[in-house]
């Protein structure tokens, strides 16, 4: 890695490789450095049995508005626009018609109260627009856990208000992570490169790994907040540490089951194993009309899951499932995998939530250090915590790298 580049992006997920596909649409001369032996960051599919199962993001959200939506099918794989799972449960389990009807008016209620209360309100935690005593609360929270990786108590309200939710979320046939990993074939990345500090004090930016020293006109991070703590920079950035510890990393995780005898249930069936407890799994049944059972955590519970280990999470699961189907059924579930993202090194977590009062750290996160640029699913105001939000991050990051080298370097 001697080569003077125009531009080292650190990192190979979601957002560097927006940022390499927008460098090389550009011809200049680029290198991407991954820790992972592996491309696509928190983006990752395993194919177990012939079937592609996501460990990672899973769902294009908003999905009209997707640019990745568009790319994948371009790119030549399957989206499904089937409805979202988790819009109603599967009949005769733990919710009646009545109960989901009330569950949907109380979390559309508490939405609308963050929508038009949240940016006049000042600093204020997400719990704080719950309806005091409401039947429904223990459940909003379960959901947040989900969408945020964090309780509501953690989350700035203000900045939930500003993400961006269509309600159309879809998925790739083949897999989120595969798609990923396509839309970064053929890109320059060094894996298995920890880069452990970075240098801008001098003319170029110089980047230190185990592997020596790289140089560069400009750099891109690509990474997620949880790194920032691990890097080494000269001088010092203390707004961008700081930024990204107002940023952390919530918890989510994921437990896939083969399930025998699924013509039981119909496609896209969903559960939530409990409504009075925050502290519960979301189970998708049969997702893509496959004979699998999908169970997801989030929060505290994702955490301490993650850290016991795949069997604990695995009975937790199958707990929470007898108590619905019966205590015959976990006997017709076979667990083929499961995550830990809040034990990775180099993830540490799952995706970004702002904590409270910390809303603007986004955009302290985001902006330019002289040649030295942003990205990730962190940077993004209104598309945080989605692969999509990460990908437009990459290539707005390579763009302002790009305009700081004038002349073009491929012009």
């Amino acid at each position: 890695m001697s080569e003077l580049y125009d531009v080292i992006v650190i990192g190979a997920g979601a957002a560097g490789i927006g940022a390499g596909r927008k460098l090389r649409e550009a011809g200049a001369r680029f290198v991407i450095l991954e820790a992972r032996e592996r491309i696509g960051g928190r983006a990752q599919t395993l194919a177990v049995d012939d079937t592609p199962l996501d460990l990672g993001c899973g769902w294009l959200h908003s999905a009209e508005h997707n640019v990745l939506a568009a790319m994948a099918e371009a790119s030549g794989f399957n989206v499904d626009r089937s409805e979202a799972p988790w819009q109603k449960q599967t009949a005769a389990h733990g919710m009646s018609g009545e109960e989901q009807a009330a569950f949907g008016r109380a979390f559309g209620a508490f939405e609308q109260r963050i929508g038009e209360e949240a940016e006049q309100d000042g600093v204020r935690a997400a719990s704080a627009y719950l309806d005091p005593g409401g039947r429904w609360n223990a459940l909003i929270d379960a959901v947040f856990s989900y969408i945020s990786g964090a309780a509501l108590d953690q989350i700035d309200a203000r900045d939930y208000a500003r993400y961006e939710d269509t309600g159309k979320n879809w998925r790739v046939r083949e897999g989120y992570g595969a798609l990923i990993a396509a839309l970064g074939a053929g890109l320059p990345v060094e894996l298995g490169v920890k880069v452990d500090a970075i240098d801008v004090g001098g003319a170029h930016v110089r980047v230190r790994s185990a592997r020596g020293a790289a140089e560069a006109r400009a750099a891109i991070i690509a990474l997620p907040t949880s790194a920032y703590a691990l890097l080494r920079f000269t001088p010092d950035l203390p707004e961008k540490k700081q930024a990204a510890e107002a940023l952390p990393l919530g918890y989510a995780e994921k437990v896939h089951f083969a399930l025998a005898e699924p013509e039981e249930f119909s496609a896209d069936g969903h559960l939530f194993a409990r409504t009075d407890a925050a502290d519960t799994g979301s189970y998708h049944l049969r997702p893509l009309g496959r004979a699998r059972i999908e169970a997801y955590f989030g929060g505290a519970l994702a955490h301490g899951l993650a850290e016991a280990g795949v069997a604990a999470m695995a009975d937790f699961a199958k707990q929470e499932l007898a108590s619905l189907l019966g205590s015959s059924f976990p006997a017709r579930l076979t667990t083929l995998a499961s995550t830990a993202w809040a034990r990775d090194p180099y993830a540490r977590g799952s995706y970004s939530y702002a904590k409270p009062g910390c809303a603007e750290a986004r955009a302290a996160l985001a902006a330019p250090v002289g040649n030295l640029f942003f990205a990730g699913e962190a940077c993004s105001r209104a598309r945080y915590s989605t692969a999509h939000g990460a990908y437009e991050t990459g290539v707005e990051a390579a763009e302002k790298a790009l305009a700081q080298l004038s002349p073009s370097p491929r012009a």
